[in-house]
């Protein structure tokens, strides 16, 4: 007897200064969306499918997570996703984002899930450029830095973190500053042509 499988998605996003996940809430209840892969539907195309049902970006970062599923349940496969900022929920969308740290009511199995998925984001930043998919297309250092320090949860060090991030390889200035109140910052950008894996344990020692 064949199982059940479904396709789950984690989305993050940075909102209202935290990082946030979006969950579904089809009967009032918060769930991880999710949904079985169509007939001949990869589970990637199911994942993305999932995506543009619920936000208005074409383009997202995704990443396979994990399988779940004991002897008899329903077989979830899991993947997570970073959703810049500005992007909006679709129409008709019946979700909403949350804190990702609060859990926001989700069962005993589905927090498991966002637990993992945060840690694996985590460990991610530390050793890849995949923090920038969280960002706009231009950003200051300042913008930068703390991007990082609302996912990793901790303060870095100013000086240290901008010498190694310039350093790397993986960003460029652009001709812009960002104007505001203070002094005017240059604008910088990701290098599209940069080494994704940049064993940024170099960035955070």
């Amino acid at each position: 007897m064949s199982r059940l499988l479904t396709v789950n998605v984690v989305l993050f996003s940075l909102r209202e200064d935290t990082l946030q996940v979006l969950l579904a809430a089809p009967a009032g209840t918060p769930i991880l969306p999710a949904e079985p892969p169509g007939a001949g539907e990869s589970l990637e195309g199911a994942a993305n499918r999932l995506i543009a049902a619920l936000i208005d970006r074409r383009e997202t970062y995704l990443e396979q997570l994990y399988t779940y599923g004991e002897a008899g349940e329903t077989l979830r496969v899991v993947y997570f996703a970073l959703v810049p900022a500005g992007a909006r929920l679709g129409d008709g969308a019946k979700a909403r984002w949350v804190p990702a740290a609060g859990q926001a009511g989700l069962t005993a199995g589905e927090s498991e899930v966002l637990v993992y998925a945060l840690r694996r984001l985590r460990y991610k930043l530390e050793y890849s450029a995949v923090g920038f998919q969280l960002l706009p297309g231009e950003f200051t250092l300042s913008e930068l830095q703390h991007t990082y320090e609302i996912i990793l949860g901790e303060t870095l060090d100013k000086r240290n973190f901008r010498r190694r991030m310039l350093h790397s390889g993986i960003i460029e200035e652009t001709p812009r500053l960002r104007v505001g109140d203070g002094r005017p910052a240059r604008l910088y950008r990701y290098r599209p042509d940069a080494v994704a894996e940049v064993k940024a344990r170099r960035l955070f020692p």
